[in-house]
């Protein structure tokens, strides 16, 4: 007797833009991975959905891993911390950072999977001295199409290996990593917070302290003249237990409220926009504070299913990265072309970048390089699809690339951006020659 067909369930990206009826499994072992790896003629992996877009999507095939959970091992002189793709960042921050250590890297969410980390190989607002989660990365065992298990590392398989960083789960199914933690003293941040006038104070700001930890920065991307870019930018070291006041307690973390409905489609528009901007900036407060790990990192974290305010249509986000000698042409370009067309996004996040791949951590995809990134969310509507081309262009004219984790709708032009790619092609072509992994992102830009 033959086992039932699936039926496709409804997924989507963070975005809620696109969305598609996908046939999902659930894997709970190596053993189950490979069955559903050599069952399928296509599928790829998925963590907790958080990437933007449609790269964790595939009508015929999306295998979740979010059951291969464990902590493994952690060894206490190193920091070296092994375990299961599909455990969360939350947990590991929840786990270790009571014990005095935190994740080398992380992004502004820790609703991920440390194999989505890798695979999307992220970075956070300390790109510029610890460059993305891939630097960190000692040793990962992937399975590849043909349901054989490979250690990679810099020193086995090192093609491989750096393929997969960055490689948006092209290359095989993730399913077990070890990454290193850094050592902490206590859960409080030491927060400077500079308000900026215009984008040149803001860049400067930047500029003004090569060596903080950590830096980011919000930017009001509508205002015009005088005051374009003006912005607050959060510098933020982690608090040793001599510094923090006296009876301060370590922050602990609040219980999250949660958005229960979409908002209507009318709520995002150019006046609630402006005035969520001019109240936030005017909020900002120049000076040193102290706040816990969430606040500083996952801000959006303490509201549950925060992307239902952009509505039932769901929402893009776009993120380039632009070089340093053009980058504040580029970025003044980019806020020129979005404040002309009123489409403005209270959510914009603007950091400096380090060098990419200088001490081989970065792979062919990985997103990040030496210069300014800037992510903009948009609601999914036809008029912001035709301001993103426009971003593009300026994006693509300024020598920057756009950041595939967070893509839904880039066109091929823009692979450009990635001199590398021909060499992921190679990689890719040698453990999977029959593009057996692959997603709606990857047949839409034809990797």
């Amino acid at each position: 007797m033959t086992a039932p067909a699936r039926r496709p369930v409804p997924l989507a990206g963070w975005g809620r833009f696109p969305r598609a009826d996908c046939v999902q499994s659930f894997a709970r072992d190596e053993g189950e991975v490979r069955a559903a790896v050599l069952a399928s003629d296509t599928l790829i992996a998925r963590g907790l959905g958080r990437a933007y877009g449609d790269a964790a999507l595939n009508p015929n095939g999306v295998l979740n891993l979010t059951r291969q959970a464990r902590l493994i091992a952690f060894d206490a002189a190193t920091g070296l911390l092994t375990c299961e793709a599909g455990v969360s960042l939350r947990d590991v921050v929840a786990v270790f950072a009571p014990r005095g250590w935190f994740p080398p890297v992380t992004p502004g969410t820790q609703y991920v999977t440390v194999g989505g980390m890798a695979a999307c190989d992220v970075h956070g607002k300390n790109h510029h001295g610890a460059g993305s989660f891939g630097r960190h990365v000692a040793w990962l065992d992937l399975m590849i199409a043909t349901g054989e298990v490979r250690r990679c590392s810099r020193e086995a398989e090192p093609d491989l290996f750096h393929a997969t960083l960055g490689g948006m789960g092209l290359t095989g199914v993730i399913l077990r990593l070890a990454f290193t933690l850094i050592p902490i003293e206590t859960q409080a941040m030491r927060q400077d917070t500079v308000v900026c006038r215009d984008l040149e104070e803001t860049l400067q700001a930047f500029e003004s302290r090569p060596d903080a930890t950590y830096s980011v920065a919000w930017t009001d991307c509508l205002t015009t003249g005088a005051r374009q870019g003006r912005s607050l930018v959060y510098f933020g070291e982690h608090a040793t237990r001599a510094e923090l006041p006296p009876g301060l307690a370590e922050p602990t973390v609040r219980p999250a409220k949660r958005i229960p409905i979409d908002f209507p489609n009318f709520a995002l528009n150019p006046l609630s926009v402006r005035a969520f901007n001019e109240l936030y900036y005017r909020r900002g407060v120049a000076g040193r504070s102290y706040v816990g790990l969430q606040p500083y990192f996952y801000p959006l974290d303490s509201i549950r299913e925060w992307n239902r305010i952009y509505g039932p249509n769901g929402f893009v986000q776009h993120q380039c990265v632009i070089p340093p000698e053009a980058g504040r042409a580029g970025l003044k370009a980019l806020l020129d072309r979005i404040a002309a067309r009123g489409a403005g996004s209270f959510l914009v996040v603007l950091k400096g970048m380090g060098e990419g791949g200088a001490d081989g951590g970065a792979g062919p995809l990985s997103f990040p390089m030496k210069g300014w990134t800037l992510a903009l969310d948009f609601p999914a509507t036809a008029a912001n699809f035709s301001l993103m081309l426009e971003l593009d262009a300026v994006v693509a004219d300024h020598g920057g690339r756009l950041y595939l984790a967070k893509d839904a709708r880039q066109g091929t032009s823009m692979l450009r951006g990635y001199p590398e790619l021909d060499r992921f092609r190679e990689v890719r072509a040698k453990v999977d020659p029959n593009s057996r992994f692959r997603s709606l992102q990857s047949e839409r830009l034809g990797l």
